[in-house]
């Protein structure tokens, strides 16, 4: 079998005393979608913000596309070069336009020509549907809009895996579909992707996995199917019976 893209071992984090993380392990192949739910303050964004090098970690082993997370920088910058991020803000330079704030990390980071960066960012903007705004500047964008831009930013830089953390939990609802269509298209083309999310009806048609998460534990991980038909743990059918309409 293909060795996993993602693979983290026995991981432990502490913030000060708050011992946030608890010998986490987890496993993603390559072009897997990941639904990781739980309660606030169970270790979701922390998990996520650890794969992409945002948060260091004191025990255990992550290794991202073969590359192990330490604390040289190297690695570290290895790591970012293969892995998308998109926060709950969306984070945009509000004096740039959509297209300058796509183009700004490939032509600084990667060294690519004006013209070539220009090309990838409206080709990203394109594939998340709001290519007309390319000219607009990020106060002339609705939340939703702003956030697929940060997509599309994501996406310049041509990562093999992309983490989402809560992507929607800042839109209002009537905002909320349009991004979750975007997400849904790159699920669709293969792309590996770890989400953290309330949005249960994404992890239903989405995911390939879902993973619930409580106090810094990974209690359980099904297929949705089994996950929301079949949970296993007391504490993920009390999570359920919670988030889930009735």
């Amino acid at each position: 079998m293909a060795e996993p893209i993602i693979q983290l071992t026995g991981v432990n984090k502490w913030f000060g005393s708050f011992h946030v993380l608890r010998d986490v392990d987890l496993s993603v192949a390559a072009g897997e979608r990941i639904v990781v739910c739980g309660p606030s303050g169970s270790g979701k964004s922390t998990l996520i913000r650890c794969i992409n090098g945002l948060e260091e970690h004191q025990e255990g082993r992550i290794v991202v596309d073969g590359v192990e997370l330490t604390d040289e920088l190297g690695s570290v910058d290895r790591v970012r070069r293969e892995v998308g991020m998109v926060f709950q803000q969306w984070n945009l330079f509000p004096h740039l336009t959509a297209l300058e704030n796509l183009t700004l990390a490939p032509t600084q980071v990667l060294k690519l020509p004006r013209a070539e960066a220009e090309e990838r960012a409206r080709e990203q903007l394109r594939r998340v549907h709001i290519e007309r705004h390319a000219d607009k500047y990020p106060g002339q964008l609705s939340g939703g809009e702003q956030q697929r831009v940060a997509i599309a930013r994501a996406l310049c830089m041509q990562p093999r895996i992309m983490l989402f953390d809560e992507p929607t939990s800042a839109l209002d609802p009537e905002m909320v579909k349009e991004v979750l269509d975007a997400m849904l298209e790159l699920a669709q083309g293969g792309m590996t992707m770890l989400v953290v999310t309330h949005e249960m009806g994404f992890a239903r048609s989405v995911a390939d996995r879902v993973v619930f998460m409580d106090q810094g534990r990974i209690v359980e991980q099904k297929a949705p199917r089994e996950f929301f038909g079949n949970p296993e743990h007391e504490r993920t059918r009390d999570f359920l019976a919670k988030v889930l309409p009735r």
